[in-house]
């Protein structure tokens, strides 16, 4: 249960880092830099987690980061 809290408290602060640094709109490249050091900083944060932990976490941020619709004109209703 400890450990359940801590990965929602570490999943939000990472989901609060994902809108506020404006990587949204990063190329995939400068995602997986960014993604790769903030998951670094999360590990040190929040020591508890494994590193099981730490890859669901990345794997939920770079599916957060990845629009569900690319925009453009392929996409019509």
């Amino acid at each position: 249960m400890l450990n359940e809290r801590l990965r929602d408290r570490a999943r939000d602060e990472l989901f609060s880092h994902i809108n506020r640094c404006g990587v949204l709109q990063a190329s995939p490249e400068d995602q997986e830099r960014w993604m790769n050091e903030t998951m670094d900083y999360i590990g040190e944060r929040y020591p508890d987690l494994t590193e099981g932990d730490l890859g669901e976490l990345r794997g939920i941020g770079i599916c957060f980061c990845k629009p569900a619709l690319t925009r453009g004109g392929d996409n019509t209703l």
